[in-house]
């Protein structure tokens, strides 16, 4: 197996910007994981407080900190999360570059997204291309969902791809704005970005086929749902269609192929994409498929957890527990 630390020491992970709901998820995977330890957790508005004080996962000393980009290498972190908002991973990274520090870095932004010289993590269909790469780039959230949905019937295809996507607010992040307003959301649902978000321009690029993507905001906190609409080059049958799917996830612990359409209310605090709903016009040549994730987990944190555990040579799927939702 491919690995950056000898079998049974422990890596020490590093996390920057965790003051956000997806660091708070990863602070408590990766405090439950047996092989990684958290080196440090930066944050600059809880820097001095005691990380145990905020989540009841983690047991240690560790204390948030604020480091300033040019003192991360120096910190002796085996692997580093960048949990940034867009724009903001470059100057971490060149901060390492300069340094000469090569840790395993995986970006949860979109700024390496398009960048070749990152393996792109979304590892139920890239994993193949995993070569050691220590630059890891971790997919967005509607777009692991879209691109899980519509990667079985790539080669027959025709035209592009429409997605309709509903995200609880969660996906909006702490910065208040009216996207994660929860007065404004009330008996709501907003539509954003409806034409070129970026998550568009992401499931194009690496699926190789054009996606039209819809995006809208609605009054629950966490869990998404796409709704995705494929033209196809040919008459399918449902079976056909079915067999497709079951066969593209086969052994995938992550990914879970249903006959019924998903609902995003079940998805809260589990760590797979459920795939369902499969609808097929009379004629056969237009396929609508579900697909449901808690944009959290597996649309960030879980997905991260992946990329770090396949970095280092251990199981993919080590410290990712599997029970089916959280409870209510």
């Amino acid at each position: 197996a491919k690995g950056s630390a000898p079998t049974q020491d422990p890596v020490r992970v590093g996390i920057v910007g965790a003051r956000g709901h997806v660091g708070a998820e990863l602070i408590r995977l990766i405090a439950a994981h047996p092989r990684f330890d958290l080196a440090y957790v930066g944050s600059r508005e809880l820097a001095g407080r005691a990380l145990a004080d905020h989540h009841a996962a983690y047991r240690g000393e560790l204390r948030y900190s604020a480091p300033a980009n040019a003192e991360l290498p120096g910190l002796g972190a085996d692997a580093v999360v960048l949990a940034l908002p867009n724009g903001k991973a470059a100057d971490c990274v060149a901060a390492f570059d300069a340094a000469g520090s090569d840790p395993v870095i995986v970006d949860l932004s979109a700024d390496y997204r398009f960048d070749a010289g990152w393996y792109y993590g979304l590892p139920e269909l890239t994993r193949a291309a995993y070569a050691g790469q220590r630059r890891i780039s971790n997919p967005g959230c509607y777009a692991t969902a879209m691109q899980l949905a519509v990667a079985p019937m790539r080669d027959v295809l025709e035209g592009p791809v429409q997605c309709f996507g509903v995200s609880g607010y969660s996906g909006a992040g702490t910065t208040p704005s009216d996207k994660n307003d929860p007065d404004k959301l009330r008996d709501n649902l907003m539509p954003y970005a409806l034409t070129g978000h970026v998550h568009e321009r992401e499931v194009t690029r690496h699926l190789g086929h054009p996606v039209e993507f819809m995006p809208h905001v609605a009054p629950h906190f966490r869990g998404l749902t796409i709704t995705a609409n494929l033209h196809l080059a040919r008459a399918f049958g449902l079976d056909e269609l079915l067999a497709r799917y079951r066969e593209a996830y086969v052994g995938e612990p992550l990914v879970r192929v249903l006959d019924e359409a998903p609902w995003v209310s079940r998805i809260a605090g589990a760590q797979h994409v459920e795939l369902g709903g499969f609808a097929l016009s009379e004629d056969g040549r237009r396929a609508v498929v579900v697909a449901t994730e808690d944009n959290l987990l597996k649309g960030a944190a879980t997905q991260a957890l992946q990329n770090l555990n396949l970095a280092f040579g251990l199981d993919e799927m080590c410290g990712i527990p599997l029970a089916q939702h959280s409870a209510p």
